[in-house]
């Protein structure tokens, strides 16, 4: 599990997308979400608002899993 490191309180779906380098702009979150499959927490989720928190477990279909850490 990839660990993706954050420095605020939480980051949004579509931003964790950009930091995890799974994405190269903001403006792809929306199509990419409509097209892969994501899980957060376990639960299906394609809200590229949700906000992601220190431990906060992500799975991205063909991508891998990753764990939000904060400070």
């Amino acid at each position: 599990m990839e660990k993706v490191s954050i420095t605020t309180e939480y980051v949004t779906l579509g931003q964790f997308l950009k930091f995890a380098d799974i994405i190269s702009s903001g403006g792809q979150a929306k199509f990419f979400l409509e097209d892969v499959m994501i899980k957060v927490n376990g639960e299906q989720d394609q809200r590229r608002g949700r906000k992601l928190r220190d431990g906060d477990t992500i799975e991205v279909e063909g991508f891998g899993e990753y764990q939000i850490e904060g400070n």
